[in-house]
């Protein structure tokens, strides 16, 4: 009798996923840490709020809808986001964004999360051309559409700081505003229910990032001889994407969690074999 041989997984998550905590923390004290960097004619890949007093470079997002406000074209912010999608994708907002980290955090406190479906993710889109070049172009920033007058992001990095510095020095505490204050509300509500919801519904770096999947240069492929389309690779994504049927999905971070299966690996578009990885961690 042939015995038919049984598909071989990873038991305990591979070393390259143990590593993105640690990955993404060293970005955050780039991105926002107290290095003494204050190169706000330099953007960043990732979005977060230069207003935050210890921003180091500028928010990519807010210089695109400043731009758009003057009727110029954003070529070196949308440069940034286009240049660096290409290279890594959704490596970036899985990896290294600072509000994905903390989304991430809080995202570990352990109550029930849901899916939404997919479609909207789409909603992304329509963050990224309307509120941050349509209504600026064509209303300007006192519109509450304007993306700097309801980021979430913006509410955490500078405007509670400025509140807490203000309170501090006995200054006028000024609020944010309240549509500001509302999404922010429903945002932190969101967290406890759902992984990443600002990300995979409104983000629109993250909109970007999402369209390079398909064509970055580091990318995950499914390797056909090692998946056995058992789909646990799905049942481990936390963003609805189903990586053996569609590995390069607008919604995927690159997060690495589905990468537990030996089916999928991270690819570069220099070499078709698999980053290697230590012989522990891949089976």
């Amino acid at each position: 009798m042939v015995s038919m041989a049984r598909p071989v997984f990873n038991i305990t998550p591979p070393k390259v996923i143990r590593w993105r905590p640690w990955v993404q923390l060293t970005f955050v004290l780039l991105w926002l840490g107290p290095v003494g960097l204050r190169l706000f004619n330099v953007c960043s890949p990732v979005f977060h709020c230069y207003g935050c007093p210890l921003a180091s470079f500028a928010c990519p997002i807010g210089i695109m809808a400043q731009f758009s406000q003057l009727h110029f074209f954003p070529f070196v912010a949308l440069g940034t986001l286009l240049v660096t999608g290409a290279l890594l994708g959704g490596f970036v907002c899985g990896w290294i964004c600072p509000f994905g980290f903390l989304q991430d955090l809080l995202g570990r406190v352990p109550t029930r999360k849901f899916q939404l479906p997919s479609w909207t993710g789409h909603f992304r889109y329509v963050v990224l051309l309307g509120a941050v070049v349509a209504v600026p172009f064509l209303l300007g920033e006192a519109s509450p559409l304007f993306i700097c007058n309801f980021c979430p992001v913006g509410a955490t990095e500078a405007s509670f700081p400025a509140m807490v510095r203000a309170a501090q020095t006995g200054q006028l505490v000024t609020w944010p505003n309240i549509f500001k204050l509302t999404l922010l509300g429903l945002l932190v509500a969101a967290l406890f229910v759902k992984w990443r919801p600002w990300c995979t519904t409104l983000c629109p770096s993250g909109a970007i990032f999402g369209f390079c999947n398909r064509f970055a240069a580091v990318f995950m492929k499914v390797d056909e001889p090692n998946c056995h389309g058992c789909g646990r690779c799905a049942a481990q994504c936390r963003y609805g994407v189903t990586p053996h049927q569609n590995i390069d999905d607008a919604l995927c971070i690159r997060c690495q969690e589905c990468a537990r299966c030996s089916g999928l690996s991270i690819r570069t578009i220099l070499s078709e074999r698999p980053l290697e990885l230590p012989d522990e961690d891949k089976t």
